[in-house]
């Protein structure tokens, strides 16, 4: 059965971003949703939180009425961070959740991107969207615990800001827009974006507040 059902509206506007590049991002290595490969951001995923902090709080002002929401990766959790001082909200009060983590990649995961593709061909469709591991998370298996997250944040009051991972976030963006399933995926996937980016979600209508700088490779 397609996953293509436009939902019904959410109360509030949902903030989304990509987190800003690591350590392993930097080099080619997967990290995926396994705790002990949450590396550090570089310099220049600092400055790209910095790029979201400066445009939100531009946009939102000083203190605004936020919830905030996060992958429990550490990776998510500083790109917040930042953004959370240029806001000036309390990052203490983020809710932490494991459904808006990365795609598992299993036995992949720590492996770079060019031993990967010498050892099993590409791993990465044209379109950006990661090729599965055999031994790893599926795609609908993460469209399930997203569509999860959305249902049981349905009807919270206000607006959202949700600092989440590359593959994740094209799928939960997917999801709420309506998107018709992904032929490589299965599953509804929105329009790739850089790290560093933010978009916002409200209505069912996407608009994109903050393009990023960083690579758009997973």
């Amino acid at each position: 059965m397609s996953t293509a059902t436009a939902l019904p509206p959410r109360r509030g506007r949902d903030f989304i971003a990509r987190h800003g590049e690591t350590v392993f991002n930097r080099i080619g290595r997967i990290q995926g949703d396994r705790v002990e490969l949450h590396t550090p951001l570089t310099r220049r995923g600092f400055a790209q939180a910095e790029a979201i902090g400066e445009a939100l709080s531009a946009r939102m002002g000083e203190s605004p009425a936020l919830t905030l929401w996060s992958s429990p990766t550490g990776r998510a959790l500083q790109t917040l961070a930042v953004i959370a001082e240029h806001l000036r909200v309390d990052w203490h009060a983020t809710r932490q959740d494991m459904r808006l983590i990365e795609l598992g990649f299993g036995s992949w995961g720590g492996e770079t991107l060019t031993a990967l593709t010498a050892r099993h061909g590409p791993v990465v469709h044209p379109h950006g969207m990661a090729v599965g591991a055999p031994d790893g998370e599926t795609y609908p298996a993460m469209a399930a615990r997203l569509a999860a997250w959305l249902s049981d944040t349905h009807d919270h009051d206000g607006d959202r800001l949700v600092v989440m991972h590359g593959l994740s976030s094209r799928v939960l963006r997917g999801l709420m827009l309506g998107l018709p399933d992904d032929p490589h995926c299965g599953v509804p996937v929105a329009e790739r974006l850089p790290q560093g980016s933010i978009v916002m979600i409200a209505d069912g209508a996407e608009s994109l507040i903050h393009r990023g700088m960083g690579a758009a490779a997973t």
